[in-house]
């Protein structure tokens, strides 16, 4: 028999560590073979987890087919609805045809399943209307698909006001075909917004009803977290800087009301009979309204605070007044 040696490191009068330098090799390939199979063990255990069960995936399966077979087809539908089926031919929605490989129904991803309608001789009973349907119903039909697109739709003025997305959107023919609006912006939003139209019709106005600018310009009309569905950006001035440039910055001499209230501090964004879309008739009073103390002091006379045609504007000395890069008083 061959012998061990052993190594005893000792720990006052007992020994305490055994070390074996001779252990026979055998021992050492048992051990590894060992560790080999309880990590094939490990694996196997994963791949089995992981894997469906048989009885499940069939299952599934079974209710895919099932569900498939209660659809009938748009060629089926438009044996009724003809006219609906050839205004549809260029409509978007469309593209829902080429869904899950090319065997997608148009009709039936709105209106639900067919089969029980067509077998009911045309029961409306039996299919999804809009037409009749709750704005919530709606709703959560459209938002089925496009909540991504509108995530803040429910909390929109419009949904809680019960304007629901077929009161502005016609699925089947809409005159703007690319939004499949009823009808076109503005006079769409005017159907409502009655008490806006005026203020385009004001000396100085943005050019929406001569269709150089849309209300979706400024407004999102599916929701936003800002007031009367302003655009929302990290830089709510943004609205109306990505159309005045000029004004956008960033300026090392900030003035603190455009970047404290914004743009509307200062200016209507609809229309107004100010020049420059002001909010008052005079820059002078405008300008008071903040800097009150400075328009009477002993520098600026306190007649600046007058209308008069006489009075030299605050902007005839301040005229960087949006921010400047080289005065902190926005003087050029």
């Amino acid at each position: 028999m061959r012998a061990t040696k052993a190594v005893f490191f000792m720990h006052k009068d007992r020994p305490v560590t055994q070390c074996s330098i001779g252990a026979a090799q055998g021992k050492r390939l048992g051990l590894r073979v060992f560790v080999l199979l309880m990590a094939s063990a490990s694996v196997f255990c994963a791949a089995a987890l992981a894997a469906p069960a048989p009885k499940a995936a069939a299952a599934d399966t079974q209710a895919k087919t099932a569900a498939s077979s209660e659809f009938v087809g748009a060629e089926t539908c438009a044996t009724c609805h003809e006219e609906i089926g050839k205004k549809f031919a260029d409509n978007p929605h469309t593209k829902m045809a080429q869904m899950h490989g090319s065997n997608g129904v148009t009709c039936e991803n709105c209106h639900g399943a067919g089969k029980a309608h067509v077998d009911g001789g045309g029961d409306v009973s039996k299919i999804f209307n809009p037409a009749k349907a709750s704005p919530k119903e709606v709703d959560a039909k459209c938002l089925s698909c496009h909540a991504a697109a509108h995530p803040n739709f429910d909390r929109s003025p419009h949904a809680k006001a019960g304007v629901s997305c077929i009161s502005c959107h016609d699925i089947h023919k809409a005159e703007d075909k690319a939004e499949l609006l009823k009808t076109s912006q503005p006079k769409l939003c005017f159907q409502c917004h009655s008490d806006i139209k005026p203020a385009f019709d004001m000396p100085f106005h943005h050019k929406v009803e001569e269709g150089l600018v849309k209300c979706s310009d400024c407004h999102d009309t599916h929701g936003t977290f800002g007031n009367n569905n302003i655009k929302s950006t990290a830089d709510q001035n943004a609205v109306c800087t990505k159309c005045h440039t000029e004004k956008r910055g960033p300026f090392i001499y900030e003035h603190a009301a455009v970047k404290g209230e914004g743009c509307l501090s200062c200016h209507t964004p609809h229309g107004s009979q100010n020049a420059r879309l002001l909010n008052v008739p005079s820059i002078n009073v405008l300008c008071a309204q903040c800097h009150s103390l400075v328009a009477t002091n002993s520098v600026h006379n306190s007649t600046v605070l007058s209308q008069s045609s006489d009075v030299t504007p605050c902007i005839d000395c301040h005229t960087m007044i949006h921010g400047s890069n080289l005065d902190p008083f926005l003087k050029r």
